[in-house]
């Protein structure tokens, strides 16, 4: 039995492409980071498969690898989930920030030019935008991708990827602990941390980003329990 899975029109013709390895996995964790994934959701292989076209072994490689990047819980008999952070992995995400951010920070001021300056300024303008227009899936999203973006333009590559996990971990434990009030980071400190890094003063910027992150660890609150999600209309 062949594992690629094709949906047809009305005339029997292939009218939607299999998504690969690749695009499910960044379509879950966009969902993750957005918000429109919670915490503890269920993802079951079959309603994954039917939604992206494609094989339940493909979504089997998709879970495994989002589970190493510890966004994804694969639970035996039960299935995969959504990484339900504890408040003890919530703090350890935390201070795990606080050491290496200061540090991103610093690699990027030595190695900052024109173009490195143009990518920040693109970024605080699409977050400028995001929130003129309200839309708050897009604030989330890329108020996690600035401090993945802060790593990427470091240079290092061991770096972006740390950043990117403790990123989407991140989105997790504010779906989870985050007061109402404050959904994502605030506009004014990524541009003050901009402007730290621009005129090249290291001690000002970390200290920025240190307040930043405490900033958003100090709205950290339970929060209530998961429903089920309608995983058909996230991915639709």
């Amino acid at each position: 039995m062949s594992n690629k899975v094709s949906a047809r029109n009305e005339s029997g013709s292939a009218s939607v492409r299999e998504h690969s390895v690749d695009e499910i996995a960044e379509k879950i964790s966009a969902a993750i980071l957005e918000h429109r994934l919670a915490p503890g959701t269920k993802l079951g292989e079959d309603r994954l498969a039917t939604i992206f076209v494609t094989s339940r072994a493909k979504v089997r490689e998709v879970l495994t690898r989002l589970a190493h990047e510890q966004i994804v819980e694969l639970v035996p008999q039960r299935g995969a989930f959504v990484a339900k952070p504890t408040i003890e992995q919530a703090q350890d995400v935390f201070e795990a920030r606080r050491l290496i951010e200061p540090g991103v920070l610093r690699r990027l001021i030595k190695t900052l030019d024109d173009v490195k300056q143009q990518r920040l300024r693109q970024h605080l303008e699409l977050e400028a935008d995001a929130r003129k227009r309200d839309d708050k899936r897009a604030i989330v999203r890329l108020s996690g991708e600035f401090h993945v973006l802060l790593a990427e333009l470091a240079g290092n590559s061991s770096l972006t990827r740390t950043m990117r996990e403790l990123s989407a971990l991140t989105c997790l434990i504010i779906s989870l602990y985050d007061a109402p009030t404050a959904t994502s980071c605030r506009a004014d400190e990524h541009e003050e941390i901009v402007a730290a890094v621009k005129r090249g003063d290291a001690k000002r910027a970390e200290s920025l980003m240190l307040h930043h992150l405490d900033h958003i660890a100090q709205s950290l609150k339970l929060d209530a329990d998961v429903e089920d999600a309608d995983l058909e209309s996230i991915f639709r």
